[in-house]
């Protein structure tokens, strides 16, 4: 008898609370990326509407040898605000790749926990009737695909499918390197107008389990809840946030000069940054690709990816993303640090600061909570 791959007594279905808690979580984790989560957040909220069922399968319960398909929304965030998606991009990605590959899949992979990309596993999933893994690829927002654990170690995510809102949907064979599969699929979203969907060549259950970041729709979610008890509490959501995920607030501002545009499907820019507070006197800045990727002390580098930069709401606590900054903003930024996966020499090849075109910054890595005394 073939192995199950999942025990359905092993699912977490999700209410309208997690998926308001997952709002400001995969927010928070988003970096400034991943797609506005406000937008997800309404999409699943129409999904459970119509009796749909959200399913969060434990990284561990998978079977070794079942399928696996990871997929998410690629293109520059400020298109999932102009354009709403049509809803069923990703499942007919899946569909398209089941066909061309003669498989079914077992469960969904989310590709990256930050941002509405948290919610697109969880509508496609819905949509199909399959769960959706409690990992991810990325443990934040990367923007560019090859970005992932999958990929940083040795899964080839072609052949690939991709399906945008018109119904057109783009099957990629073969690519000679991850970054080549990253390039096409980027000039292919920019002709299919900023935003598409795209599902990832399938893994077994054992690989997702080796190389996902564990648990990150518990952490987008209880991290969510941490901001929404604080602010009930009428205490600093913001410090909530540090204590959550070991981290730490590196400045508070209010946003002088912001430079923003869209480059080749991407959101790329600089905020500037004047101090308030504590920090009254200092000047900052944040670089941007999609995410936030480099933070600036008075033209010294304080931090930078992979660790996690956040640009929060200085009162509220939650996210603000890069299509949504504007100036004169009063934020916080907040810097927390990547899971371990993102650091070995290997990752930092794909996602340190020189594969954005920061060869002179060096790593520093923020500390580990285990190795916090």
């Amino acid at each position: 008898m073939p192995e199950l791959a999942f025990d359905p007594a092993d699912l977490w279905h999700l209410d309208l609370e997690d998926i308001d808690a997952l709002e400001i979580g995969s927010g928070i984790l988003g970096t400034g990326g991943g797609g506005n989560p406000y937008v997800g957040k309404l999409r699943a909220r129409q999904a459970l509407a119509e009796g749909l069922d959200l399913a969060v399968l434990p990284l561990e319960k998978i079977a070794d040898q079942a399928w696996t398909i990871s997929v998410g929304g690629i293109g520059a965030p400020v298109v999932g605000v102009e354009r709403i998606r049509e809803g069923r991009e990703g499942l007919r990605a899946i569909r398209a790749l089941e066909e061309h590959l003669g498989l079914t899949t077992d469960a969904v992979v989310c590709e990256e926990i930050g941002g509405s990309n948290a919610f697109e596993p969880l509508l496609v999933g819905a949509f199909a009737g399959l769960p959706v893994l409690d990992g991810d690829g990325m443990g934040r927002a990367f923007p560019e695909m090859q970005m992932t654990t999958f990929s940083i170690y040795g899964h080839k995510s072609t052949p690939s499918a991709m399906a945008d809102v018109h119904g057109n949907v783009v099957l990629f064979q073969h690519a000679t390197t991850e970054l080549f599969h990253e390039r096409m699929a980027r000039a292919c979203v920019v002709a299919q107008g900023g935003g598409s969907d795209l599902a990832a060549a399938p893994m077994r259950g054992s690989f997702v389990k080796e190389f996902a970041i564990p648990h990150t729709y518990t952490q987008a979610i209880a991290l969510g809840r941490a901001v929404m008890e604080a602010q009930k509490r009428h205490d600093d959501p913001i410090d909530a946030i540090c204590k959550k995920e070991n981290g730490r607030r590196v400045f508070s501002g209010k946003i002088t000069d912001l430079k923003r545009h869209l480059r080749g499907g991407f959101v790329v820019g600089e905020a500037q940054l004047s101090g308030i507070d504590d920090c009254h006197g200092d000047e900052a800045s944040v670089l941007i690709q999609n995410e936030n990727l480099v933070f600036s002390r008075g033209g010294q580098v304080e931090v930078c990816v992979p660790d996690l930069i956040l640009v929060l709401d200085v009162d509220t606590g939650e996210a603000i993303t890069t299509e949504l900054l504007r100036y004169g903003q009063r934020v916080a930024i907040v810097a927390l640090p990547c899971h371990r996966l993102l650091r070995s020499d290997r990752a930092l090849e794909v996602v340190g600061p020189a594969a954005f075109g920061f060869p002179d910054i060096t790593y520093r890595p923020l500390p580990l909570p285990e190795e916090v005394s």
